[in-house]
């Protein structure tokens, strides 16, 4: 079966990748466009894998501001070079993050940063209501509860408000298969008048 040309554009639309990336997909596929997108995740998610250990010494500032004034954000958005840091969908995807940061209001960048106190602190919060379930399983239900407390605190476990299917963890592996380089969130800011 051909790849046609149509599918190719439909699939570099859905993932943003590059063209060949997309008809190699398509072709290890089968054809099948929701086949070839699960391998593009996959592959995505390998590759950030791979550049986990990469330095990061470039980066963009990624800011917004509500349109009231009462709200604003900011995030650096680091990679690995000025080529990638200037270009322009790159600042577009700092723009957005710091869209994310001003309307979700994460408390933590990843889930590592956030102290164990706090883990134990909601893990005795969440202890009572696990009091009634088999012993095997208490660990495990008391876990998810403690992940599901945490996940929108933490901005790499957050739906991204533009499109609920992706986390902003999503946007930034997709990003570092795009442009070849380890990207990630630096730092974050947020003010608000009030706070």
């Amino acid at each position: 079966m051909g790849i046609s040309i149509e599918q190719v554009k439909k699939l570099r639309d859905q993932t943003s990748v590059s063209i060949m990336q997309c008809k190699k997909a398509l072709e290890e596929a089968n054809g099948d466009e929701e086949k070839a997108l699960i391998l593009l995740k996959k592959k995505s998610s390998d590759i950030a894998a791979k550049k986990a250990d990469r330095e990061l010494g470039a980066g963009a500032v990624g800011s917004y501001v509500h349109s009231t004034g009462t709200i604003g954000a900011m995030v650096l958005l680091a990679c690995e070079t000025d080529f990638v840091a200037k270009n322009e969908e790159f600042t577009a995807l700092a723009h957005d993050i710091a869209m994310q940061v001003a309307a979700m209001v994460p408390s933590y960048i990843t889930v590592e940063e956030i102290p164990t106190s706090d883990k134990e602190k909601a893990s005795l919060t969440f202890a009572e209501e696990v009091a009634g379930k088999p012993d095997e399983l208490k660990a495990q239900i008391l876990s998810g509860k403690v992940d599901a407390y945490f996940k929108d605190q933490v901005l790499m476990t957050q739906s991204f408000f533009k499109d609920s299917k992706k986390t902003i963890a999503d946007l930034i592996t997709e990003a570092t298969q795009k442009f070849g380089e380890r990207i990630a969130v630096s730092s974050m800011s947020r003010i608000a008048v009030g706070d």
